[in-house]
Parts: C-alpha cells; sequence; structure tokens
C-alpha cells in the first residue's frame, strides 16, 4: 500500500491537472457501499494533502472534486440500499462481513441522522452506513443534509495532516520518493490505527447493549 500511495502521490506532483479528478475519483469510491472497503482514499488524500501545503497543488479545484466525490458516492450507496433492502445484506462481500454489518445497523439505529454524518469519520463503517440507511428508508432530505454536512468537514480532515507535516517540516520543494514513501507509510499507519479504536468503540457499545440484556 505504501508503495501505491507513493505512486499516486508521484504522478499528482508531476501532473496537478489530473489531481481533482483523481482525488475525486477515490473519494467517490471510498464512500461507494462495498467498493469501499477496498479503496484506500483516505491514505492517498493525506499524502495528496502534503502537495497542498507545499503549494505544488492548488486547494480550491482538490477540495471541491473531493467534496463531490464523497457527497455522490454516499447518495449512490444510499440509493442500493433502498432499491435492493434488506436482502443486500445476505450478498457478496457483506455476507462475508456480517459482524460489520450488524455494528453498522446498531450504529443508525441508535443514533439515526448523526450516524450517517459520524460515519463519514468512522473508516471501518463509512462505506455501510449510507447503505443500511437506505435500507431502512430513511428520508431523503435530512439524509442528504448530513451527507453534504459531513463531506464538507471530512474533506479538509483529510488533507490538514499532510499540509500541516510539510509545513512543519519544512519539505517545500524538496520532497523525494523516499519522503513520500516514508510519509506514506505513516499515513497507513495511522489509518490502521483509527480503524483499530473505532472498532474497539463500536465493540465496546455492542457489549454493552448486550449486557443489559433483554428488558423484563
Amino acid at each position: 500500500m505504501e508503495e501505491l500511495i507513493a505512486r499516486v502521490t508521484g504522478f499528482v506532483t508531476v501532473h496537478g491537472v489530473w489531481a481533482g479528478p483523481i482525488v475525486g475519483l477515490l473519494s467517490f469510491g471510498e464512500s461507494l457501499a462495498i467498493v469501499g472497503m477496498f479503496i484506500p482514499a483516505t491514505a492517498v488524500m493525506l499524502g495528496i494533502g502534503g502537495l497542498v501545503g507545499t503549494k505544488v497543488l492548488d486547494p480550491v479545484p482538490i477540495i471541491s472534486w473531493a467534496v463531490g466525490g464523497a457527497i455522490l458516492g454516499d447518495w449512490v450507496s444510499y440509493w442500493i440500499g433502498r432499491r435492493i433492502g434488506p436482502s443486500v445484506y445476505h450478498r457478496w462481500p457483506l455476507r462475508s462481513h456480517r459482524a460489520m454489518v450488524a455494528r453498522t445497523r446498531l450504529f443508525f439505529r441508535k443514533y439515526g441522522f448523526m450516524a450517517v454524518f459520524l460515519g463519514r469519520f468512522l473508516g471501518p463503517i463509512r462505506a455501510t452506513v449510507p447503505l443500511v440507511a437506505g435500507v431502512m428508508e430513511m428520508a431523503r432530505r435530512p439524509f442528504q443534509i448530513a451527507n453534504f454536512a459531513s463531506a464538507v468537514i471530512w474533506v479538509p480532515l483529510m488533507f490538514l495532516p499532510g499540509v500541516l507535516a510539510t509545513r512543519v517540516t519544512g519539505f517545500g520543494a524538496r520532497i523525494t520518493e523516499t519522503h513520500l514513501f516514508l510519509f506514506g507509510a505513516g499515513i497507513v499507519a495511522i489509518t490502521l490505527g483509527a480503524m483499530a479504536i473505532t472498532s474497539r468503540v463500536l465493540g465496546g457499545t455492542r457489549r454493552k447493549r448486550r449486557s443489559r440484556g433483554p428488558k423484563p
């Protein structure tokens, strides 16, 4: 994964005009149900944030593309959920991730609107919350409000660590492939750590619910 991040970031450095569409596509893919479980868009976005921090790339079009991709990805996921219904849980690959789907459903039932908003920031369930919202027929307007608001906040936050890292370290125009590789490795470590923490939190929520037992 580190090599992939370095290659994509390196390509964007040379071909800056493609930065926006590439980020938009990655953002769309990571927000898309099922597909998002296999796309490391967050790590790549963090890496591109480093290029924004060095002023190699213009942040305005990149952020616009990323926000648009994130909104569209969640909307498509929501539409799939409404279109297919509960049977989607029993199809590949969700049927192989029943524990994650169960946690996502519990999370949505407990928090509703806020689940859609917060789900954007929780790696392990980001790609399934909109799908579950669609299956459970959440009203379209509240969903879109949460979808838009979370995307507008999530995208800049994904770029911010990369921007700050380059500003603090002062890489500037001296960024090399070695820097990209090391930065990518650090991004992967942070991403995996966030996923582990999120899984632990969601698992704790589920255990608390079980410990309460059925109401008399």
